[in-house]
């Protein structure tokens, strides 16, 4: 007689497991998702599971918003700064050596034409006090009518007055904040004094003189429009005591990102001796400050992220402890490890990725409107949320840069699904049989 062997409830129930498993269903199948998504429902039994999902999807909501409307306002930032800063300063600046630079028209000559320069023009630049009834520092630049309605700072952005006429009227073009701040209008006198005036036996004099605003210019940045006054050259050359001399000729290049190329080219034609620096050497400190800056903000904020995907952690442990008797039942069903670790992975997922899209729905609305949205709060609450003599420019920028908010999500795409993984794997190793039994 053949003995029948008595098996254990734990045997019988792997072996029920073991023969459900033979016709297991292929991944991600529809019942998966449909029980993924029954989880994600709130329900009285499970409302702190929900509460705390729900928190998930805010946080990382907003924090994808906050990410991608702050990536953008720094490159605005930073776009428009180097556009105001390159478009009324140049590229490349040569300075005399040796010798003052009264031969300026010949090197401008040698330059022009050359392959990537676009302008280049001589300047006389020396600092002076500009007063009405009040006073204010200012920078005078000596400049040539012709140069004056090329330079991409200017051209465009007078607001009152004009250019025509510039070197025979002997006035002076001057920035809409610098008008404000002296109180003056089109037509109105101003008196600039400079130091270095005429020379005496008692030593040097200060001079003074009176010109009329014949133009009114807004650049957009706080700092120029308060700083810059333009003369004509031979009046500036007159008034700072450098008679046919230039103090610099400023360079701009058709493409600012071939500047090395530039140079070579000028070191081979320029036959004089020349001290040649460009705008990244001038600027360097400024512009490393607001890419250490912009750096230091994506780390901080990606914080945000992460927290959220900490509580979608949390929320799904809590969910798999409450869901043990669930799991069981599937498992006997015949439901794989693999299953009941994607139906959690679903669940999870779900908020990570749904948050993400609505995150990046949300900042690209409020980077594409940051300006109206200051403007708005500042009628709101009666302030100047963004002062333009602290932050330089006039209007709050935002560049929104594709490369970044594909940076942005796709690293809370990867941080919201690891994040699922260790509660689905605890969901996947739980044993259905002692799961039931302490139910």
């Amino acid at each position: 007689m053949t003995q029948t062997r008595q098996e254990s409830p734990r045997q019988e129930q792997e072996n029920v497991y073991r023969e459900g498993t033979a016709g297991a269903t292929r991944p991600f199948a529809p019942f998966e998702w449909m029980i993924a998504l029954r989880y994600l429902r709130a329900r009285r039994s499970q409302g702190f599971v929900s509460v705390i999902a729900g928190f998930s999807f805010l946080g990382i909501t907003l924090g994808v918003a906050t990410l991608i409307v702050v990536m953008s306002v720094m490159n605005g930032f930073h776009k428009e700064l180097l556009d105001k800063i390159v478009g009324i300063n140049g590229h490349i600046f040569l300075q005399a050596t040796e010798s003052p630079l009264t031969d300026y028209e010949s090197v401008v000559h040698q330059i022009d034409g050359l392959p990537g320069i676009e302008l280049a023009l001589p300047l006389v630049e020396a600092p002076a006090a500009a007063s009405t009834t009040n006073m204010a520092f200012a920078l005078v630049r000596g400049i040539r009518e012709v140069d004056l309605k090329r330079l991409p700072g200017i051209a465009g952005h007078v607001t009152l007055g004009t250019l025509d006429g510039f070197d025979k009227a002997g006035g002076v073009v001057i920035g809409q904040r610098l008008a404000e701040n002296l109180g003056l209008g089109l037509g109105d006198k101003i008196k600039l004094l400079t130091a270095n005036g005429t020379q005496t036996p008692f030593g040097v004099t200060p001079r003074s003189k009176v010109y009329t605003v014949t133009g009114i210019f807004q650049i957009g940045m706080a700092e120029f429009d308060n700083l810059f006054v333009y003369l004509p050259l031979p009046e500036a050359q007159a008034f700072f005591n450098k008679e046919g001399e230039a103090s610099v000729i400023e360079i701009f290049l058709t493409d600012p990102d071939r500047i090395d190329a530039a140079r070579h080219v000028l070191q081979d034609h320029i036959t004089r001796p020349m001290i040649m620096t460009d705008w990244r050497e001038r600027n360097r400190t400024f512009f490393d400050a607001l890419n250490v800056e912009r750096n230091v903000m994506f780390i901080i904020l990606t914080l945000i992220v992460l927290v959220a995907a900490l509580n979608i952690i949390s929320g799904l442990i809590m969910l798999v402890k409450d869901k043990g008797r669930d799991i069981a039942i599937l498992r006997t069903m015949g439901v794989t490890r693999g299953g009941v670790m994607r139906i959690f992975l679903i669940t999870g997922a779900s908020i990570g990725i749904v948050g993400t899209f609505a995150g990046f729905l949300l900042g690209l609305l409020v980077a594409s409107n940051v300006e109206a949205i200051r403007q708005m709060l500042n009628r709101l609450l009666d302030a100047n949320l963004f002062p333009a003599e602290i932050y330089f420019l006039s209007r709050l920028p935002s560049v929104v840069d594709p490369g970044d908010v594909f940076s942005v999500v796709a690293l809370t795409l990867v941080l919201s699904v690891l994040a699922t993984l260790y509660p689905s794997w605890r969901a996947a190793r739980l044993d259905p049989v002692e799961a039931l039994r302490y139910e």
